[in-house]
């Protein structure tokens, strides 16, 4: 191994990552696909591969499938909604890591996620990372007339199901502040005037901790939920992060410094919550670490 291969590899981490993570929907199996890649890599004349960033997409795309097979198996037996492990930053990390800047959703990820593995690996390398249909087809092994089919049915299967609405930062940064402000207040109206009438929340725990086995519907079931949950103790102390999930503002709580959950919303263009994602499960928090002090 040289000095080159370490350092072709780490120019092209951020794009391996990336594809890793919409990939699998987890921070934790994208690092552990990187390692994989890193111990094919180190193994391989670096002088001998002319494009390293597609040879290397390939290696990670190619093992993401293989995780990502097994995954689904294990996820028909998940309790209850499963959401991605988040991605958190401080706020003031606006560019922040260029994982973070190329990051998606968690709306987008979830919509990745009724995509099969084929058609998520196309989407994201096209879509999201701009290889061509003819690099695809060589990285999987496919025609690249069969990677072109793939491609359009997954684009169309996105954009039928892509939130329609994409609030400003600022308009999502303040109303999840006073959203959190009327949850913590145990002001059920001020709760309610927040929703729209058809929101929907989906509440993560894996079973392993407090969260709805099923998505709430309805802005009147959605926010006493909330409240309920917020009557439950936490050890003290417990402390509200404003956060960026996934390159969208967000908030973290703790409790006694360690994550308790991450939660982050989407808006209609009145402003109004139509949506309200919550990870609880601690499997999915091990990696979040509250903003520094500043």
């Amino acid at each position: 191994m040289t000095d080159t291969t370490l350092t072709t590899f780490e120019e092209h981490r951020p794009v391996l990552f990336g594809i890793a993570y919409r990939m699998l929907g987890s921070v934790a199996d994208a690092e552990d696909i990187l390692q994989d890649a890193w111990l094919k890599w180190s193994a391989v004349d670096v002088d001998q591969v002319a494009q390293p960033r597609a040879y290397l997409a390939r290696t990670v795309s190619n093992l993401s499938l293989n995780r990502l097979r097994s995954a689904a198996v294990q996820r028909e037996s998940y309790v209850g909604p499963w959401l991605p492990e988040p991605l958190v930053t401080a706020p003031e990390d606006t560019a922040g890591d260029v994982e973070q800047a190329e990051s998606v959703s968690l709306a987008m990820m979830v919509v990745l996620e009724t995509l099969s593995p084929l058609e998520r690996a196309v989407f994201v390398l096209k879509e999201v990372f701009g290889f061509s249909f003819g690099e695809i087809a060589e990285m999987l092994d496919r025609s690249e007339a069969a990677v072109r089919q793939v491609g359009s049915r997954a684009r169309n299967h996105v954009q039928a199901r892509r939130p329609r609405y994409d609030a400003p930062a600022d308009t999502r940064r303040r109303v999840t502040e006073e959203f959190l402000a009327a949850c913590m207040g145990g002001d059920l109206n001020q709760v309610m005037a927040l929703l729209a009438p058809e929101v929907t929340a989906w509440t993560d725990g894996g079973g392993k901790i407090r969260a709805a086995l099923r998505p709430l519907s309805g802005a009147d079931k959605v926010a006493r939920w909330i409240l309920g949950v917020l009557q439950q103790p936490l050890p003290e102390p417990v402390e509200v992060h404003p956060i960026l999930v996934n390159g969208n503002p967000g908030v973290l709580v703790t409790a006694a410094g360690v994550p308790d959950d991450v939660a982050v919303v989407d808006l209609d263009e009145h402003g109004l919550i139509t949506a309200i994602r919550l990870i609880r499960n601690p499997d999915k928090l091990h990696h979040v670490q509250p903003p520094s002090p500043r």
